[in-house]
């Protein structure tokens, strides 16, 4: 019987020494039935950051018992939420066998970021690089440039403060810090910010889809506004979040004359407070560039809270996108938005419409369709050329010697609708009618969350045009 014995263990050992792949999948649990007990987790690489911000992005925790075939998906869902708090280059997630030869340890090895940012600004004024090409012929004049500084992980618990100083086309004071845990439990975080701005070119009136804009040596706009935002994280991928804030605008005699309905009735100033609750569920597998995974959004928003308010409006708005991948480097995904508000009859200055930000049927970058609602579908077709991700050992500073780069070749469709209830104050040729556009281009993502797009557009008035954006997120 001993010899038996004997037999078999030195039969095991020369398994795990040829054969160390298929042995750990065999010991990997003491029991037979495919289970894993999971051991240690060990943070790794974190210098400045608390283990506790990447142990609360984890599921997977010490002493759990999952199926051995669900732990190379479960770790790797896992490394998704922990890249996609914008705190690390790289994250690997490593497993192995504890040395009592029953659990199974976990190695989460991360590469931190470069937290303290400090950039020169210098920037369009105008909505995108496409208005400025086509529309403003270039002008110089027309720039943004000062200073940017971001320092992320304050205090080691994803916390970041933002200053930006800006000077030329339109001048900005902001600085803001956000704290994402605040409670012991981890959910519940907070950001408090206020911004100053100037503007002596001021957009005073939509016309034919345009922007009016008042050239002057005076400033013709100031604008003032304190926040404070609270978040709430109860699960992995939901997020609540209520804003508070108060908002003080004025403009000039010129601008209150040439377009009486800026402010409405012809007001040159504009005080109110107003309160935003939003709802986000994101189970993106990369909140930079998605693959996978969906988002949905849903915001309601109040503004004017005290009688004494200059401005009684509310607004909803809704969001949801669908990104799968088809296989074989093929990708799709699919959207839609959609915005209310009430009364019909607004400011021009909080009158939304499609045209500015993300919100805007792809052809149409050069035009500003106002109104009080509006809907939008996007969809995109694409194939991923190659993302690789290179290690520079020669370049001494580590939060930047890994460079991840890939590039997509993407094709797309969009349609959209903006109701205007008014179409008489800026002569809108594409307010309440269809808007469509669709086109081809190549995506290019790299470090940083910096993301290139080149894209060449037809939309339904026959105009052909090739457009240029650029994005990061700090």
């Amino acid at each position: 019987m001993r010899f038996a014995q004997h037999y078999k263990s030195i039969a095991l050992l020369l398994l795990f020494a040829y054969f160390p792949d298929f042995i750990y999948a065999q010991l990997v649990t003491p029991d037979s039935s495919g289970i894993v007990v999971i051991g240690d987790i060990r943070i790794e690489g974190n210098a400045r950051t608390r283990a506790g911000i990447i142990l609360r992005e984890m599921a997977v925790k010490s002493g759990d018992t999952l199926q051995s075939a669900l732990l190379r998906e479960s770790l790797e869902i896992d490394r998704r939420k922990i890249i996609n708090t914008n705190l690390f280059v790289t994250v690997e997630m490593l497993s192995a066998r504890n040395a009592d030869s029953i659990r199974t340890d976990v190695r989460v090895v991360v590469k931190e970021r470069w937290y303290f940012i400090v950039l020169p600004v210098f920037q369009l004024a105008d909505r995108n690089f496409n208005e400025w090409w086509y529309d403003r012929k270039r002008d110089l004049s027309r720039t943004i440039y000062g200073v940017y500084l971001s320092y992320g992980n304050v205090s080691g618990r994803a916390d970041k403060l933002r200053f930006i100083a800006e000077f030329g086309f339109i001048p900005k004071f902001e600085v803001a810090y956000t704290l994402p845990y605040l409670d012991k439990a981890q959910k519940t975080g907070i950001t408090v910010g206020t911004s100053y701005s100037v503007n002596k070119t001021t957009a005073f009136r939509t016309w034919r889809d345009k922007l009016d804009y008042l050239s002057s040596e005076d400033i013709n706009r100031r604008r003032f506004y304190m926040y404070v935002s609270l978040t709430r994280r109860n699960k992995y991928y939901t997020f609540h979040s209520v804003d508070l804030r108060y908002s003080h605008s004025r403009i000039s005699d010129t601008i209150a004359v040439l377009n009486p309905n800026y402010l409405l009735n012809g007001r040159r100033n504009q005080r109110y407070f107003q309160l935003t609750y939003t709802f986000s569920y994101d189970r993106r597998d990369n909140v930079q560039y998605a693959l996978s995974g969906q988002t949905l959004g849903l915001q309601v928003s109040k503004t004017g809270l005290l009688k004494s308010d200059d401005v009684n409006m509310l607004y909803l708005y809704g969001s949801y996108r669908k990104y799968v991948p088809l296989g074989k480097n093929w990708y799709f995904n699919s959207g839609v938005r959609a915005r209310v508000s009430f009364p019909e009859r607004q400011p021009y200055l909080q009158t939304i419409g499609l045209g500015y930000r993300n919100d805007l049927v792809r052809g149409y970058e050069l035009y500003v369709v106002d109104g009080q609602n509006y809907a939008l579908l996007k969809n995109e077709l694409k194939y991923r050329l190659f993302s690789v991700q290179k290690h520079f050992p020669f370049i001494p500073v580590k939060q930047f010697n890994t460079i991840p780069l890939a590039a997509y070749i993407n094709t797309f469709a969009d349609a959209g609708y903006v109701k205007n209830f008014y179409p008489e104050l800026s002569n809108t040729k594409l307010g309440n009618s269809m808007l469509y556009g669709a086109g081809a281009g190549l995506d290019v993502v790299t470090f940083y969350n910096i993301l290139a797009r080149f894209n060449l557009t037809y939309n339904a008035k026959g105009e052909r045009r090739f457009f240029f954006n650029f994005s990061r997120e700090f």
